[in-house]
Parts: C-alpha cells; structure tokens; sequence
C-alpha cells in the first residue's frame, strides 16, 4: 500500500463575468492550476487563500465574497508522491490580476475547452468537471 503525504491547500476557483476561469502556472512548471496555496499553521482556509490572492495576484479579497465548494484530492502536479487536499471556494472578480511572486502566467480559459495547455489533476479531475458558476 503506497502512503502519499497530503499537502493541505486553499485555492480559488475564480471566474469572470463571462464565465471564464483564472488559472496560474508556478516559475519553473508546466501545469496550470487554481490560485492559492499551502495553508498555515496559523491560519484557516478562507485566510490561507486571501492571502495567496494578495500574494500572488494582488487581488484584494473579503471572506464574504468566496463561496465554500468542498474539499478535494488529487495528486500534487508540481510534487511528485505527494496528493493535495485542496479547499475550494468560489469567487467571481471584475479586475485583471497581476501576477507576482512566483506565478509566472495568469490565464483566462473556456472552462468548457481549455484548449491545449498542461492542466494540474486537481484543476482537471475535480474543477473543471463540476461546471461551477
């Protein structure tokens, strides 16, 4: 029996007036993915992923405004023998972000067609298959 260790995130399933969808590629990977990232011990979810969004996108966001979809796992894209835990919530935003830190693109995808680009599980398996929004 294989034991994977959990990396304990918070991302953002974040969409546009016209229904498309953010995703973020890291410096240095291929996979595109959800905004956010690793929880800290001193925080919970909903302040994991509002200060990811300011870190990573200078996106200034209120608990209010995120919307609870759940919990859930899938491997890791950029960790190999790793699976995230990933807690998503919904946000719907009018501004561009501005990628930062170590996000090296931002993109708008058809959530329906993506097109071609490297999708992280998570993203894959999970986001886009619920047709959120």
């Amino acid at each position: 029996m294989t034991e994977y260790c959990h990396i304990h995130i918070a991302a953002g399933v974040i969409r546009d007036r016209n229904g498309r969808m953010l995703l973020v590629r890291k410096e240095g990977t291929a996979a595109f993915m959800q905004p956010g990232g690793k929880i800290d011990e001193r925080e919970d979810s909903v302040q994991a992923l509002i200060r990811e969004l300011d870190e990573e996108l200078a996106l200034t966001v209120a608990p209010a405004e995120l919307t609870p979809l759940g919990i859930f796992e899938a491997p890791a894209a950029n960790e190999p023998g790793h699976v995230v835990r990933a807690t998503l919530f919904g946000l719907r935003i009018d501004e561009t972000p501005m990628p930062r830190a170590e996000i090296a693109e931002a993109i708008w995808v058809d959530p329906k067609d993506p097109g071609g680009i490297v999708l992280a599980p998570l993203t894959r398996d999970h986001v886009l298959p619920m047709g959120l929004m």
